[in-house]
């Protein structure tokens, strides 16, 4: 080839090329150009617990969130089902457990946001990013007050102790927040033992395992038990409604690992296509007033530190909470169903 004809060829390519550049966008200029007026939230959370942080997400940013909900495993499924074409740009449940099995099935996408890792703490998110807690629950003891002293109480273990035959109330092992909590405990105490304090919870049963953790505590207040496991906020409920009801509270663990904490969170999907977008709507979720909000619907503990609780909350007292990594839960849960199973716990 000649030196005027390989001239004329560089030049050609170079123009060739700057037209080119000129009419193809790369990944990131396409991303930004397509900039959502929209994001679709597949949610196992209730839908009045949930629409009113959409309602002022949309009034404050113009942004719309269009929602699905259902159970957690449903909507898992579901995503896995539609894979890339899938019209969802978060997924919001409840339980690290559904939560890191949702991020096993590699539904959901890393999130590099600096805002969110510094505002939930550590042991509230997933390892690699792909789920952060907006809202924390404890699994604690309720008790009869007229018929238990807050003395006699202290650990969960303590629970599987023949002083309490027949006094117990338990939710059913069906139920992912049971299955969480003895994942915690193989998790501190191994399996054999673990094993043998859920056989001792079975042991003390009162009566035939509840469907709730609400039907659990009406059993203490009538009588059929004396103390029970449940979430706060279903605690939080029944006293919002009967203010003078003869239950209490109590935190176990204060002496050695904590109560048990989970959470409610969410993470982006990997098939979204305004993954900015979603980021942006899960670190608003992280801050200030949003963080109140979704805590104060449902009576539940912000996962920001910096956020108080509700003041109906707050006169429950502080507690010191297992700073295990919530992701536990998941990674442990089979093994605490099989455990539960072996135990006759049903």
């Amino acid at each position: 080839m000649s030196l005027r004809a390989s001239s004329w060829l560089q030049v050609s390519l170079a123009a060739l090329a700057a037209t080119w550049s000129l009419v193809v966008p790369t990944v990131s200029q396409a991303e930004s150009s397509a900039k959502a007026d929209k994001l679709v939230v597949y949610s196992s959370r209730k839908e009045h617990l949930i629409k009113p942080l959409f309602d002022r997400y949309e009034k404050e940013k113009g942004v719309k969130i269009e929602y699905i909900t259902g159970e957690a495993g449903p909507l898992i499924t579901r995503l896995k089902r539609e894979g890339k074409k899938s019209p969802a740009d978060i997924l919001m449940t409840v339980d690290a457990g559904n939560l890191w099995y949702a991020a096993s099935q590699n539904i959901l996408a890393p999130i590099d946001s600096p805002i969110l890792e510094s505002s939930i703490p550590s042991h509230l998110q997933d390892a690699q990013n792909r789920w952060f807690a907006f809202t924390k629950r404890a699994r604690t003891i309720v008790y009869a007050t007229d018929r238990v002293k807050p003395e006699e109480l202290s650990t969960y273990e303590d629970l599987a102790d023949k002083k309490w035959r027949g006094r117990l109330c338990l939710r059913t092992s069906k139920k992912v927040y049971n299955q969480s909590l003895v994942a915690t405990l193989i998790e501190t105490h191994g399996e054999k033992k673990a094993e043998a304090i859920v056989k001792g919870w079975v042991d003390n049963l009162a009566t035939d395992v509840f469907s709730n953790d609400t039907k659990a505590m009406e059993a203490v207040m009538a009588g059929q038990c004396d103390v029970t496991i449940v979430n706060t906020y279903y605690f939080g409920r029944l006293q919002k409604a009967n203010p003078n009801i003869k239950l209490a509270i109590f935190w176990p663990n204060q002496q050695d690992r904590g109560v048990h904490v989970n959470v409610s969170g969410a993470g982006i999907t990997q098939a979204s296509q305004h993954k900015a977008e979603a980021q942006a709507f899960l670190t608003w979720l992280s801050q200030g007033e949003a963080q109140a909000m979704f805590a104060n619907l449902n009576q539940e503990f912000p996962a920001n530190p910096e956020v108080p609780s509700s003041k109906e909350v707050q006169a429950w007292g502080t507690f010191k909470e297992d700073s295990v990594a919530i992701e536990v839960a998941g990674k442990r849960q089979q093994q605490a169903i099989q455990l539960m199973d072996r135990a006759g716990y049903r």
